[in-house]
């Protein structure tokens, strides 16, 4: 998986990216702007680490963040919805999980969830559980995962 495959298929289609990441902290974005033209396609990127971001920069409702978690396939949906509303993106990617150390019985240490949202409304989510691989593993692991998630979709 590579950021230019990802960024040469957006183009293909047509597609404006934009990112909205907690637990990778801009990686996805940072993996996609490393190319170099990557400016025709990636829009923007929203690095939303605590809950009041989420709300302020992506219009992540408080009443989801209560009721659901920020690790939670809910908030994922919102955050990527939030990223097209944010900006002029037409296909946006959302991650946000627990990189580690640490976790809970319920949010165990490596369980990421993601969304992908498409100009339309068009939205998907889905949770990963990469493990206890450690914090730098699992971030990693997320961004690769993120980047496929934007390939399938600027490929359809």
């Amino acid at each position: 998986m590579s950021a230019e495959a990802v960024l040469s298929a957006a183009r293909k289609a047509g597609l404006k990216i934009a990112t909205a990441e907690s637990c990778t902290g801009g990686m996805v974005s940072a993996a996609l702007t490393d190319v170099a033209g990557s400016s025709d396609v990636f829009e923007r990127g929203f690095v939303t680490y605590s809950n009041e971001a989420k709300a302020q920069m992506l219009s992540v409702r408080d009443k989801t963040l209560a009721t659901y978690g920020a690790v939670s396939e809910e908030v994922a949906r919102e955050m990527a919805l939030g990223a097209l509303q944010h900006s002029y993106g037409t296909l946006a990617v959302s991650v946000t999980g627990v990189a580690g150390p640490g976790g809970s019985e319920h949010k165990p240490e490596g369980r990421v969830c993601f969304g992908l949202a498409r100009e339309g409304g068009v939205t998907t989510t889905e949770t990963i559980e990469f493990g206890p691989l450690g914090r730098a593993e699992v971030r990693a692991a997320s961004c690769v995962y993120a980047l496929d998630l934007l390939l399938k979709a600027a490929s359809i």
